[in-house]
Order: structure tokens, then sequence, then C-alpha cells
């Protein structure tokens, strides 16, 4: 399903993004939302996609500036596809695309239902693939700017969120590849390294065994919950900057330096923890968050919700 009802840039705005398109998938929510805002203000026409076409359609509408929203989930390819040309004919070519969709799951491996589990994986890292396929021609025709949201489970495994670093890891490892295969054509690629941000996804969380269990044993300063909008500021400025690599926290840089050393670091304290917990259950959590909810094949009818049609 598509709506795609822009409206004119009311700021006239200058700077690196003024008059631009930008794309941000899983914009009706957190980050997502933020971002989009951010965009909007720095004089960006922001092209908003998502599942929640109730909350794209009012964000569209409360932007500063020109701005036009589509309900598609990005693992439709065709979807996506088409999604990729409407944005084109209403908006103009993508200048910047922000891959941020994306759900989480936690739980032990053997507990987690296996369509969830594999649900991460597609929304996460086919997601992110297929819109940086299906928009990547405008951006070669734009020189422009693909931005892939990762997170610290990218640099560090944590116990209890296998779907979710496996994932982040994929699309750490897919953006670099793209980068270094699309460098020479006049597009940049950077990756958002993000730590644990105070969202409806974050909170939601934090109400589960699992994951007050994976955060609370965290060392300091990994288990801080951050303030989004520190996050969406250290986005703008990379997306500005068309910056490689973007860490939010700035201390996660370090991580970087150490990261060889992170897993047995984190399979030591997690085996004390664990351990300290004997038999108790740890049930998994389903997919997370209202994001999460929208994103549930179990609760949309299939594993692309309805189907996409323009409302034009």
């Amino acid at each position: 399903m598509m709506t795609s009802h822009g409206r004119r840039d009311r700021l006239g705005a200058s700077g690196p993004l003024a008059g631009r398109v930008a794309v941000v998938t899983g914009a009706a929510r957190g980050l997502g939302q933020g971002l989009a805002y951010a965009l909007s203000r720095h004089g960006a026409r922001v092209a908003l996609v998502g599942l929640e076409g109730e909350r794209l359609a009012r964000l569209a509408s409360e932007l500063p500036g020109a701005a036009a929203h589509w309900t598609v989930d990005v693992t439709d390819a065709d979807g996506l596809a088409a999604t990729a040309e409407a944005v084109r004919r209403t908006l103009g070519r993508p200048s910047v695309v922000v891959a941020n969709a994306g759900v989480a799951l936690g739980g032990p491996l053997l507990d987690c239902d296996t369509d969830a589990w594999r649900r991460v994986i597609e929304v996460n890292v086919v997601g992110s693939a297929l819109t940086a396929r299906c928009f990547l021609p405008d951006l070669l025709h734009t020189r422009g700017y693909y931005l892939q949201v990762a997170s610290m489970a990218a640099l560090a495994p944590a116990p209890l969120l296998t779907a979710y670093c496996a994932s982040k890891a994929g699309v750490e490892a897919f953006a670099h590849a793209l980068g270094a295969e699309v460098a020479h054509r006049g597009v940049g690629v950077g990756i958002a390294y993000l730590n644990w941000a105070d969202t409806a996804m974050i909170r939601e969380a934090d109400k589960t065994a699992v994951f007050r269990e994976l955060r609370t044993n965290l060392p300091w300063p990994a288990s801080d919950i951050h303030d989004p909008a520190s996050y969406v500021r250290a986005m703008l400025r990379g997306i500005e900057r068309r910056s490689t690599h973007i860490y939010a926290p700035p201390w996660l840089r370090a991580t970087q330096a150490a990261r060889a050393l992170l897993p047995a670091v984190v399979t030591h304290r997690s085996r004390q923890v664990l351990a300290a917990r004997g038999n108790a259950p740890l049930p998994p959590t389903g997919l997370l968050g209202p994001g999460g909810a929208a994103a549930d094949p179990a609760r949309t009818g299939g594993p692309h919700g309805d189907p996409y049609r323009p409302e034009e």
C-alpha cells in the first residue's frame, strides 16, 4: 500500500541537505521518526517508508518541509521497487537513503520461534539489501549517500540476541562490501553503530526478563540507555559529511580496536550470569515493540502484510 501526498517546502533552508531528497525506512517510530524530522528541518524532501501507514501519514503532515509516505514491507522486492519509482516521481531522485528498518527478538536460541527468528534476519539484512538495490540507481545518478543503521551488536556479540547480532554483523559486512563496490562511481556508504536508545522497542524490551537480564548485566557504559536525540544528531552530522562510520555514543569507536577480544570477554561474563540463574527460564520475547508487532507475519497475515497498491 502506498500513499504519496507531497507538500511544498516551507523552510527555505540552506546547507548540504537543502533541496535534496532523503529516504528513511522504518520511519514511523523511534530513530527513523527523529531522523525524518531532522532531515526535514535541514531542508531535505523526505520520503517516509515503513509498515505503519497511519503513523507515517501523520508524520508526513507534521514535517516542516516537503514529505510523502509509502506503506511497504522492505522485504517485498516488488513493492519496494515500485516505491522507489513512486518516490522518484513524487519527490525526485534521492540523494540520501537511510536503511533504518529493523526488528529484534530476545531469548535462548533453542526456545525462539523459528519464524520470528527468521523474520529478524529477513527484515534487518534482506530488507536493507533490497533497500540499497532498489534505490541504488538513484544514488548513482545523484552521486548520493547510503547509510546503513547497524548497532553495537555488530561489534560485540550478546547472548540471547542471536538473530539480532547475526543481522547487525551481516549488514555491517554488507555495507562495507557495497561501499567498495560503488565508491568509484561517486556513491558514499556509511554505517551507524548505535548503542541502546530510549525508544518504544527498548522500553518494551526492558519489560521482559530476557532483556533485563541481558542489559543490566552489561558493564558500564554499555548498559546505559541514551536519549535518541543524541543519536539523531550524530546520524545527521554523518549524513552531511558522508561519513564512512558513525558512532553514537562516541565511546563506541574504541570498541573497534578491542573487538577481537570482545567475544571472549562476553562469554566469560555470560557464563557467570547465566550459570547463576540455574534452570530459571528465560522465555523468548517475540518480535519486540510496536514496530515488531507491525512486522510480525503472524499478526499481519503474511510475510509482506498487505499487498502493495498505490493510493493516488
